[in-house]
């Protein structure tokens, strides 16, 4: 019997400027295989059929997304991102309950620069988190030698590796719960680097899917050329 994959939102925070990347954009509106990085990223949750509408956060005056033509698809609403991910993210949040989403809707954050997320993974995501009382993340094992340093960035341990996952998105949580995790977390002023850790420090323990490392974030210039050189390959 085939398993029914559950409905979700997605949401993408899209507003930031990516200065790593050192481009004259950000690096969501970069070009990759003939399309922006964030069009990629969108469409792996657009061509999915259990999606319900998904919500992209951006800056206020961003002069590029109206260029793209998914600026138009009526499944995607706008809304204004936040100073940083975890407002950008509650924005959107909030915008779905006022929408009329339920608290137990599944929402699936996903990074904006995160273009190369496969269909399989997407699916695996939802299938084993389904029925999950916390939900979960996409998630890498470590595979480098793992070094802890000083502030001289001399080498303190090796830590041991097997412990050790690298964070992916697309991060999935019912909408309640993230709603409260993260508009908690604002309040008590505590850094948030992504939903999993706004859960973790709302006293949940997030399931880990192991997924593609191919998945990356596009966060320096050498990570899009690696993606673009292996679009090339495929062609």
């Amino acid at each position: 019997m085939i398993q029914s994959l559950p409905a979700f939102w997605a949401v993408i925070p899209a507003a930031g400027v990516g200065a790593r990347m050192a481009a004259d954009r950000p690096k969501q509106y970069l070009q990759l295989g003939g399309r922006t990085i964030l069009e990629h990223s969108l469409s792996c949750f657009l061509d999915h059929p259990s999606m319900k509408g998904l919500v992209v956060s951006l800056a206020l005056d961003d002069p590029y997304w109206p260029t793209l033509a998914c600026a138009h698809d009526p499944r995607i609403q706008r809304v204004e991102g936040g100073a940083e991910r975890s407002g950008s993210v509650l924005n959107a949040l909030l915008h779905l309950h006022a929408q009329g989403a339920a608290d137990d809707d599944w929402v699936l954050v996903h990074d904006a620069a995160r273009p190369n997320l496969s269909r399989d993974d997407l699916d695996k995501l939802l299938g084993e988190l389904a029925d999950d009382p916390v939900g979960g993340l996409l998630a890498v094992p470590a595979r480098d030698t793992l070094k802890r340093i000083d502030k001289h960035g001399r080498v303190l341990e090796t830590v041991d590796r097997s412990l050790i996952w690298q964070a992916y998105t697309p991060q999935m949580f019912r909408l309640g719960a993230l709603h409260r995790a993260l508009a908690d977390s604002l309040v008590a002023d505590v850094a948030i680097t992504d939903e999993a850790s706004a859960m973790e420090w709302a006293g949940q323990a997030p399931r880990l899917i192991e997924g593609r490392s191919d998945n990356l974030k596009v966060t320096r210039p050498e990570d899009l050329e690696w993606l673009r050189q292996r679009w090339t390959n495929r062609r």
